[in-house]
């Protein structure tokens, strides 16, 4: 009798695992097709709890805003690793490399170590391993902009020089930015789609903004930039951040395919030590990768224009 019992309940388990697990399959649906590669309703949450994981106040957001962010998000992501892949034979980061860029990422959130940023994404109910992933893709999109776009770089050494040089104050100014880059098709859209920004901004935060309408690679992160030095700005960005002050915000700037605004989260000013090799071995770094960020977004929206993206 005690056996039988038991084999009705363990045949109830199994009942119970076989109706969760096709439960579970039905749920996860195709909901993109991009050219050959397929996006799941799985990979639609994967990519929500990711986001709100590097940007708690995405919870702030209604819950079709956060859908329409992420969807952004994951097309984005996996029309870079289609190319990738049509670029590359086997691409592959070491993940030592991947480890340092992520020291980057979890320090921004206010983590310390490696082991506590693990800790953080499983209680936000996101893989380490799919984390890994998403930073490999864009690291190897930084490598395939390298290697098409270097030798396209133009950096005027004795320009930037003679800059240091005439430069006679005894400060060094860096701020510590976040960035909204947005384009417009038609003239007449700017005034629209430019109020839009504004009232997110507004009304939802800076960060939560830029997650929307940002085409920059830094969308995922809020925007947020690293620390950069005043001197390698060109001027009207300058001019720009001069009229404002910590937690401002820019009018837009025009840049190469579209528009830029900038949020001053913190400013850094130290005595400069006029060291003209490393302030120019600086401004030289600093102005290659705004240059490659260029060339990155121009050759993204091209190579989106000739994918197929069906939605399910």
């Amino acid at each position: 009798m005690i056996i039988n019992k038991i084999k009705i309940i363990m045949f109830s388990l199994l009942l119970i695992f076989f109706f969760q697990k096709n439960s579970l399959s039905l749920e996860n649906k195709i909901i993109y097709k991009i050219n050959n590669e397929i996006i799941t309703s799985v990979d639609l949450q994967n990519e929500i709890n990711y986001l709100i994981a590097l940007n708690p106040n995405l919870k702030n957001l209604e819950k079709n805003e956060i859908i329409k962010i992420s969807k952004k998000s994951i097309i984005r992501e996996k029309i870079k690793r289609i190319e990738i892949y049509n670029q590359f034979e086997n691409p592959k980061a070491p993940t030592e490399f991947l480890e340092n860029i992520l020291k980057n990422i979890y320090n921004r959130i206010g983590i310390n170590n490696l082991d506590n940023f693990k800790d953080y994404l499983k209680v936000n109910n996101v893989e380490y391993k799919n984390v890994l992933s998403k930073i490999e893709t864009e690291a190897l999109w930084n490598e395939l902009i390298v290697f098409k776009y270097s030798k396209k770089v133009k950096i005027d050494q004795k320009k930037l020089r003679e800059k240091i040089i005439k430069d006679k104050t005894l400060e060094d100014k860096s701020y510590l930015m976040s960035e909204i880059v947005f384009e417009v098709t038609k003239t007449d859209e700017f005034k629209e789609k430019y109020q839009e920004i504004i009232e997110t901004i507004n009304n939802n935060g800076f960060d939560n903004a830029a997650l929307k309408y940002s085409i920059s690679e830094t969308a995922n992160l809020g925007g947020k930039l690293n620390w950069i030095n005043e001197k390698s700005l060109n001027n009207t960005i300058v001019k720009a951040l001069n009229l404002i002050k910590k937690n401002e915000y820019t009018e837009p700037i025009p840049v190469p395919g579209g528009f830029i605004i900038l949020y001053i989260n913190d400013i850094k000013i130290r005595k400069s030590n006029k060291n003209i090799e490393n302030e120019l071995k600086k401004l030289i770094e600093e102005s290659n990768n705004n240059q490659l960020n260029q060339f990155s977004k121009i050759y993204f929206n091209k190579i989106r224009e000739n994918m197929e993206i069906n939605e399910i």
